[in-house]
């Protein structure tokens, strides 16, 4: 290769300009070099030449440039990056970019990451328009506005398990990463655990049960892996503390009869039981390098029935049960705070939750919803009837208003009421097993 040429390419090199495989006429004149020329295909780059253009190259220099060309391939210079080898003789640019554990690929095409000729100015400065919403994988439950009631024993419980795991690297113990709160339905369970993370600080990185399974093998591990690293980058990046919290592992781990185990359940096991036993070594499909240390990032999970679940994933060492079943102290208070509005005393509230005892803390606020129903079949008799729903509700105007609702006022003996209907139909759930008459040969 002419001296030249080498000499421009690598001088370009320098402004971080890719240039093309072979030099186009237009660009370099090898017989008779021209200082200053300016590269066509880069209008804003002065592709200078070195004082060793002046430099013809003679019959020996071609010969030599040949042989080093054919012994190790074609080379920008002999100074360039870009073929170096690590120790091991592997390309260190092809290595770096194995290990590379950024997979944003959204982030190549942002102003500047690369040169502004290929990010354009039409549409703005940044290809991705709704980038910065779909990163945002974090809660910070905003929505929870009002006065309500934490449950002193489950406060300690995720507080406890949140500290310890940050502390792990403090603490002479063999700390659980996992905290599986479970206990019967409709019991607060998600919901005390969101009123904490708010009280606390704390921005969590949720999943649901449904996430856990897809048509692809493989896919729900590495969804896991990627928010458990997404919760890390949390408490590195921003300084707030985070964790995962995946609701309903049962229902979409657990072996209910004759339930069939499929791929995705064993990989997202296997990754849940790696997470416990390596917390601060994850990987999402880049290499392993010594330098990439995940923050330990405690892990939350809601469920039913953890009996259901693979035996060596909820074993003492990876997760630590804690079975939540509220006391009538922790229920009344919890209900006096849902009708603090509609001023009911501490005593109206007593009274009923011993009328409907044994109940989950989501049928006192079914009561609440019920006694609304007849107020809502006024407002749409005064809107105009059933005819008028979809002209009042969907295809009013912009600044047309929807007529005023008034709320009911909750008394003691509408509440009672409204819980003797929903007792009377969870009992006739039960005792109609409809199935049994549909399918009469299912347990033969």
């Amino acid at each position: 290769m002419a001296a030249t040429s080498l000499a421009a390419a690598s001088h370009c090199h320098r402004h971080h300009i890719l240039l093309p495989a072979r030099p186009s006429p237009g660009c370099f004149n090898l017989r008779t070099p021209n200082r200053g020329r300016i590269c066509p295909a880069f209008p804003s780059v002065l592709c200078s030449s070195s004082s060793s253009a002046s430099h013809q190259p003679t019959a020996g220099d071609e010969e030599e440039a040949e042989d080093g060309e054919e012994g190790h391939g074609r080379r920008l210079s002999k100074q360039s990056s870009w073929e170096a080898t690590d120790g091991q003789g592997d390309d260190y640019l092809y290595r770096l970019g194995k290990e590379a554990d950024n997979m944003n690929i959204a982030v190549g095409a942002r102003s500047g990451i690369v040169d502004d000729l290929f990010v354009g100015k039409f549409l703005g400065r940044d290809s991705d328009i709704v980038f910065d919403y779909r990163q945002k994988a974090t809660r910070k439950f905003e929505y929870l506005q009002g006065d309500y009631y934490i449950a002193p024993a489950f406060l300690d419980k995720v507080a406890v398990h949140i500290v310890k795991n940050f502390l792990a690297n403090n603490l002479n113990i063999k700390i659980p990463l996992i905290l599986g709160v479970w206990g019967g339905k409709g019991q607060g369970k998600t919901f005390q655990t969101e009123l904490i993370f708010k009280a606390m600080g704390v921005e969590p990185v949720i999943m649901s049960a449904g996430e856990l399974e897809s048509e692809r093998a493989g896919e729900p591990g590495r969804l896991i892996r990627d928010r458990y690293r997404t919760a890390s980058q949390v408490v590195q990046n921003q300084g707030k503390m985070s964790c995962l919290m995946i609701n309903d592992l049962d229902a979409g781990l657990g072996r209910f009869g004759h339930t069939q185990m499929t791929v995705n359940n064993q990989i997202v096991v296997g990754t849940l039981m790696n997470l416990a036993d390596n917390p601060n070594r994850v990987s999402i499909g880049q290499k392993w390098r010594e330098s990439d240390i995940t923050h330990r990032i405690p892990i939350i999970a809601t469920g039913n029935d953890f009996s259901t679940l693979y035996a060596p994933l909820i074993r003492d060492g990876r997760m630590e049960k804690f079975y939540w079943q509220p006391t009538r102290e922790d229920i009344i208070n919890i209900v006096h705070r849902m009708y603090t509005k509609d001023g009911l005393s501490f005593e109206e509230v007593s009274s009923i939750v011993d009328t409907f005892p044994n109940q989950a803390l989501d049928f006192y606020g079914a009561l609440r919803s019920r006694t609304y129903d007849q107020a809502i079949l006024q407002w749409v008799n005064d809107i105009g009837g059933y005819e008028q729903l979809g002209e009042k509700l969907l295809k009013r105007k912009n600044r047309e208003k929807l007529p005023t609702f008034i709320p009911p006022k909750p008394t003691l003996d509408a509440l009672i009421q409204s819980g003797n209907s929903l007792v009377e139909e969870q009992a006739f759930v039960m005792n109609s097993n409809l199935s049994k008459e549909y399918m009469k040969n299912l347990d033969d």
